[in-house]
Formats: C-alpha cells, structure tokens, sequence
C-alpha cells in the first residue's frame, strides 16, 4: 500500500486545527451541506473524511448492534450508516498511520464525528491518548458474510436519529411527539452504564431521502442533533452485560 505523504506545513496546519474540528468535521466533496455522506454499498473505494474517537469501557464485552460481543481487542469500528461487515481503512490525517477495521456496531451518536473505533484500531494509530483526531475513511470491501454475524441489515432503510435518552419514560415522549408530527418513530436502546434510549424519526429507502427528512427535522423544531442512521433489525434480547472482561 502507498503511504501518503503529507508536507510538513500541511501536518502542522492540521495539528493547529484540531480543536476546530472537533465541532466542524472535515467533509469530502461526496457531502451535502448537511454534512452527512452517502454511505458506500459497493466495492469501489470511497471516502469520507471526519472525526473519529475510540470506545473501550464498559461497552467491552457487551453485545454490539451487530448481535456481536464487542472486543475492543479486535480491529473493528461502529459507524452510523455503513452495513455491517464493511472494511475501512482509517487514516489517521495528523500522522499518516492507517489501520483496517470492519464495521459491527453503530456509533459515534455525537454530531461531527464519523467513526468510533476500537481500542486495538486507536492504538494502531495512535489516538488512545487524545481521544478524537481528523481521520480519512476509505471504504475498501463491501459487507462480508460471517457465521458471527445476523442477518444483513435491511436495504435502504434510513431514519434520523433526533434524540437519546437515559430516563425511558422521556424517550417515549418525545417519540410520540416525533410521531404525530412526521409519521413514523419509533425507540432503540443503546447498551452502556446508563442505558440510552434514542429516538429515530422515518423510515426512508435511501440515505439522500433520510437527509431531506433531517433537514426538515431541524428547519421545524430548532433540532441541532438530528443525523442519518441505518435501521437494522431489532434485537429481541433485553439490554444486558454478556462478558465482564
């Protein structure tokens, strides 16, 4: 593989940016003035060029979105919108070190960042000690088979995440507000210490139709949070700890 080389004045201007984009991702021609990015479904390289951050504890040894036991020894990564199984590989823009991760969870649900990576993957690139650096995605295989994974998530199928919670009764809420004003909406709980209850709005075929609803989404209610998510199918198991170290 090529390493790319990046000037010496390019790297510094980068290091000096970074407190900038950690709220102002980096985006690549491919975004809309959302910010958001189509996701890759095949396996012709494309790229997206963002914030990624790393997670370790006590997400270790829970059960991923994928149905996955999450490892964070392994090299793998969640994204919001690519379908399980995809490889990446990750360049770390601040010091040319590239890791390849597949994809079997969803994250990061913070605006601005676009992929959380394992500790294995942070490490290869050192970004444990920082925490987020500006990074480079290229999507370089499509979603593989694998005996540890579900079912393939659904095709085309996209809503707008508008909301997490910790106290469900709040979720519920403000999903049935979400509902009555667009339609469709519906809750998914994220594994962790505590438990977050998100609120997904729609159910659209395609990312570009998902965008045009987010862009809706915070021209009505003032929604500064509102980002493209992959529905996957629902897990039927409670949220629960399946491995302690």
């Amino acid at each position: 593989m090529m390493a790319l080389h990046l000037p010496t004045s390019t790297r510094i201007l980068l290091t000096g940016m970074l407190p900038l984009l950690l709220a102002f991702p980096l985006f690549s021609n491919d975004h809309d003035s959302d910010g958001y990015t189509p996701a890759a479904h095949s396996s012709s390289v494309k790229s997206e060029t963002g914030i990624a951050s790393w997670y370790g504890y006590p997400y270790h040894g829970r059960v991923a979105a994928s149905g996955e036991v999450y490892d964070m020894q392994d090299l793998t990564a969640a994204h919001r919108t690519l379908p399980f199984g995809t490889r990446v590989r990750v360049v770390n823009l601040l010091n040319e070190k590239s890791v390849e991760v597949r994809i079997n969870d969803r994250g990061p649900f913070v605006d601005g960042r676009v992929i959380d990576l394992s500790n294995a993957a942070a490490r290869a690139i050192d970004m444990v000690r920082p925490g987020v650096t500006p990074v480079r995605l290229d999507v370089i295989g499509p979603a593989l088979g694998s005996p540890d994974l579900p079912p393939a998530s659904m095709p085309g199928a996209f809503a707008v995440q508008v909301g997490a919670f910790q106290d469900r009764r709040n979720a519920e809420r403000y999903m049935a507000e979400m509902r009555a004003r667009y339609g469709a909406a519906r809750l998914t709980v994220r594994d962790g210490d505590p438990i977050m209850w998100r609120v997904l709005v729609g159910s659209e075929s395609t990312e570009e139709r998902a965008r045009a609803l987010g862009t809706r989404i915070r021209k009505d209610t003032g929604q500064k949070t509102a980002f493209v998510v992959r529905l996957d199918p629902e897990r039927t198991t409670t949220p629960s700890v399946v491995a302690s170290n």
